[in-house]
């Protein structure tokens, strides 16, 4: 096991990974920026180390400071959380060079999936079901065109590296492939220095189901079950929950199965998750793969009862899964809520500081947070607050449970996502769980 692990992210997730290095006897330290030098994961780790200003590229995005950082702290592994460098393959190969393990899979499988041109051809050399499309970067307007006349339309136009809704355009008709081809490539390129961009068939009914997998260095790879991330507004979701609402036994076998193959063939470890996009007639097809824990990881470990980032941090370390296929069990269901310091109408950021903080509790309720009364959430970064998680006997019940630990939770002093939430558990489409991702807009 490692001797010291340094956490190079901030809020909720540093708070979680301390909880699991504290589990496994670990000690922490924390690489923070200027603006959360008075966070609770600094308060909370062993050590603290601040790595430069506000802005992310000066300090969470530096991979020399936080490099440097391991090394004065005598860190021997890192862990990046979600965002910022956690999938970042020029971070792990660093780490490789500098004998810091990376809590994470190797450079070779962040690449493969970084590019999603590249995935797309990978997984369909593997045998999993990607949608009609390009499997390379396409040269110009003219050639997504020509291959948009082929698939058919509506088409969507695709940031090769990338993600979060950022470079992505529907295109329905030919008119229209010439501007929103260069407005993807330029917001590709701004946003993830890249301009490259591929297109693939739009679904206009769709549903974003997403498997979790876990693999080690010694052959092991498994599937923890499915979540239904389909309540999102522009790519990001906002309600996730395990199992998915109305799929058989089968077809659970079958996206566990699929999602297995898909990260053997990039000879994956660690934890990483498959998400697929599924139409009305339940077929699936490859979408993308996120290659480092989820936002939404702890509806798994809900359902489950197992510890992801701790499990993480053992594989990492060079030991075998402590599970196999056959010993995962599915147990009642769990909803996540993602809590953010935004206006519920219009979606704009609020940061600020909170002068009232209350987390719900009772029976079968999990609050991940590094939010407290007197907290600030900074302008600088993403807008979480907090993940309001509930698990049941079955969805009725896990909803119910959601419903109450919603009108529990009280943050004053910024504008957030509580009442858009209250209301989505309170709608009917959602509560029948035939929903997909045009949901949100149906219930605005």
């Amino acid at each position: 096991m490692f001797h010291k692990v340094l956490i190079a992210n901030r809020g909720e997730i540093a708070v979680r990974i301390l909880a699991a290095c504290r589990d496994l006897g670990l000690p922490t330290v924390i690489a923070h920026s200027d603006a959360d030098r008075d966070s609770l994961p600094v308060r909370l780790a062993d050590e603290r180390i601040c790595i430069g200003p506000a802005s992310p590229a000066a300090s969470y995005l530096d991979i020399p400071r936080i490099l440097t950082a391991a090394e004065m702290a005598g860190a021997d592994a890192i862990h990046p959380g979600y965002g910022f460098l956690a999938e970042s393959a020029a971070l792990a190969e660093v780490c490789q060079e500098c004998q810091v393990t990376f809590i994470g899979p190797p450079p070779d499988a962040i690449r493969i999936m970084g590019d999603k041109a590249l995935a797309r051809r990978t997984m369909a050399e593997a045998g999993v079901p990607i949608l009609p499309g390009t499997q390379a970067p396409l040269a110009d307007a003219k050639e997504a065109t020509a291959v948009a006349g082929e698939i058919g339309y509506p088409v969507l136009l695709k940031a090769s590296f990338g993600g979060g809704g950022r470079g992505m355009r529907i295109v329905r008709e030919e008119a229209a492939m010439e501007a929103a081809f260069d407005s993807a490539g330029s917001e590709a390129e701004a946003a993830f220095g890249g301009a490259d961009v591929y297109v693939e068939r739009y679904l206009e009914t769709v549903r974003h189901i997403e498997v979790q997998v876990f693999a080690d260095a010694h052959g092991g790879a498994v599937h923890l079950g499915e979540r239904d991330c389909s309540v999102q507004r522009r790519h990001q979701k906002l309600v996730e929950e395990a199992p998915a609402p109305g799929l058989g036994d089968a077809m659970r076998r079958e996206l566990g199965e699929t999602a297995v193959r898909a990260a053997r063939a990039v000879d994956y470890r660690n934890a990483g998750t498959v998400e697929f996009l599924m139409d009305e007639a339940g077929r699936f097809f490859f979408s993308e793969m996120n290659v480092r824990i989820q936002v939404e990881h702890p509806v798994t470990e809900m359902v489950t009862g197992l510890d992801l980032v701790r499990e993480q941090i053992r594989v990492a370390a060079g030991e075998p899964l402590s599970f196999t296929q056959e010993d995962v069990r599915w147990t009642g269901h769990a909803i996540e809520c993602r809590i953010n310091a935004e206006d519920p109408e219009s979606f704009l950021p609020s940061p600020g500081r909170i002068t009232a903080f209350h987390s719900p509790g009772g029976p079968g309720v999990r609050v991940d947070t590094a939010a407290w009364g007197g907290g600030v959430i900074p302008p600088f970064y993403d807008s979480l607050i907090a993940k309001l998680i509930t698990h049941g006997e079955d969805r009725a019940h896990a909803a119910a449970r959601m419903r109450r630990a919603l009108r529990e939770m009280v943050v004053e002093g910024i504008r957030t996502s509580l009442p858009l939430h209250r209301g989505i558990l309170e709608n009917e489409e959602f509560l029948a769980g035939g929903f997909d991702t045009g949901f949100l807009d149906r219930f605005r």
